[in-house]
């Protein structure tokens, strides 16, 4: 892999948010979830997830996640996905990228 800048670095805007809400995306072709995240002063977004396999619908409520804010918005299953969760491939399925303990909601990666 190429080594980048830490100014490239510094445009991919990721930031910490809690999952408020999650349902079904019926039309997916890979089952995946929608979700309502909010990031603190940057407001409540939506947000595609294929982490069916490793997280009911119940367990979602409330957690912390990382996600890409800065994404143009993406349409995918009808689905205006503004933000891109963070995951990791892990046994059994998608993993998801959190702090290990309470941060503000909104709050930068560096």
């Amino acid at each position: 892999m190429e080594p980048i800048a830490f100014e490239d670095f510094l445009k991919v805007d990721m930031r910490v948010g809690r999952v408020l809400a999650v349902g079904p995306l019926p039309k997916a072709r890979v089952p995946a979830y929608e979700l309502t995240i909010d990031f603190g002063e940057l407001g409540v977004k939506k947000s595609s997830a294929r982490v069916t396999d490793l997280y009911p619908v119940e367990d979602l409520p409330g957690r912390l996640v990382v996600a890409v804010v800065n994404f143009e918005p993406k349409r995918i299953a009808g689905f205006l996905s503004e933000v891109l969760v963070l995951g990791l491939a892990g046994e059994g399925g998608v993993v998801l990228l959190a702090p290990e303990r309470e941060v503000a909601l909104g709050q930068r990666v560096f």
